[in-house]
């Protein structure tokens, strides 16, 4: 096991009957990496974590009804799975709900509860829609959880086209944390080189490892409106500011990627998701990024179909998933059945002649 945990981040999660995933009860660890093939439920996974930040807004309806209706969310639907049921391990502490559909397309909380190892389950209510976990259980252990789980981020990058926000003007004000989808980068940029100068050289620095002609962004109020800023950066030797559409689609991800992973400290969430960290970066930067998940002292989460990226892990920080009959099976690898095989195969190697499963399956 890569790291070493704390209390304030997810050691356990047991969930059934959200969309693939059938049933899972997986311990998590500071590095998890989750490989399988394509639609085997590596997203699914990730997705649940979405909806728990939908959940903690008291937006739970709202992402139901995005999400077409409950029978999108539970496993094939309402007459196949009547109840969503998961269980949050935070060492000894925890967070427990089920919901079921209801006749208007709704979730209905039939349960919510907290646990914690002194006094066990404290039940705060059932037959709401929208949680109630912040009315307060006259205890500590609600608002010490409520925390961990408001800081998660679940990072998706998958879009740098032209009409991609991370390209387009942002407010300037906006940089109380990295968005998920970087839309206000440029903005959260210019505060950290205004007011945490380490951490801003370190991100420039580790660009340029991966892009040498990446001389440093230009981060200024926009002169049309003071109150907006954009993206814009200098070539290496030039003083000639480019705009982010300039940026090669994998230079803009890994931008997005280090600035993830070596923000300041107080800005890290406890837990960092992302979803394919590797689309569209070279082999040397897949490697680069292996080594800022490493380093980051908070608990990360990645799903991946890359080679270069699962080399570069212990066998302990992998989570297979498979998908069999429509259903999806987690586990994680087990290192001591892999020792003899390891000695001469690394762990991509493995996977790709379909020794610890995550292969495509009838």
């Amino acid at each position: 096991m890569t790291g070493i945990m704390n209390e304030k981040q997810l050691s356990r999660i047991v969930l059934k009957g959200f969309k693939s995933i059938v049933e899972c009860d997986i311990e998590l660890y500071k590095i998890n990496v989750l490989i399988g093939a394509n639609g085997a439920g590596k997203s699914n996974f990730i997705g649940f974590f979405r909806m728990m930040q939908q959940l903690l807004e008291e937006n739970l309806q709202v992402f139901v009804s995005r999400q077409g209706s409950p029978d999108t969310i539970l496993h094939f639907g309402r007459k196949t799975t009547e109840q969503l049921e998961f269980k949050l391990y935070f060492g000894n502490n925890g967070y427990f709900a089920t919901l079921e559909a209801t006749q208007d397309n709704r979730l209905m909380f039939v349960k919510e509860s907290f646990w914690w190892n002194l006094k066990g389950e404290y039940e705060i209510g059932k037959g709401h829609f929208e949680t109630m976990a912040f009315s307060g259980t006259g205890t500590r252990i609600d608002k010490y959880i409520l925390s961990v789980m408001q800081g998660w981020r679940v990072y998706h990058f998958h879009d740098t086209s032209d009409t991609a926000y991370v390209k387009q003007r942002h407010g300037i004000n906006d940089n109380n944390y990295l968005r998920p989808d970087a839309r206000n980068l440029a903005a959260f940029l210019y505060l950290l080189r205004d007011n945490y100068s380490a951490s801003y050289q370190k991100i420039v620095k580790t660009i340029r490892l991966v892009a040498p002609f990446f001389g440093d962004f230009y981060l200024r109020p926009s002169p049309q409106n003071n109150d907006f800023i954009e993206l814009e950066w200098f070539e290496r030797g030039q003083d000639i500011p480019f705009k982010a559409h300039l940026l090669s689609d994998g230079t803009l991800r890994f931008i997005c990627l280090t600035t993830v992973f070596l923000q300041p400290e107080d800005f890290q969430p406890e837990t960092i998701l992302v979803d394919e960290p590797e689309l569209g970066l070279h082999p040397y930067a897949i490697t680069v990024l292996a080594s800022l998940i490493r380093t980051v002292s908070k608990q990360v989460i990645v799903s991946t179909q890359s080679v270069e990226l699962l080399n570069e892990f212990d066998a302990s920080d992998v989570i297979v998933v498979d998908r069999n009959h429509g259903c999806s099976s987690l586990r994680r690898l087990a290192p001591q059945e892999l020792e003899t095989w390891l000695e001469e195969y690394s762990l991509g190697e493995l996977w790709k002649k379909n020794l610890i499963g995550g292969r495509p399956s009838k």
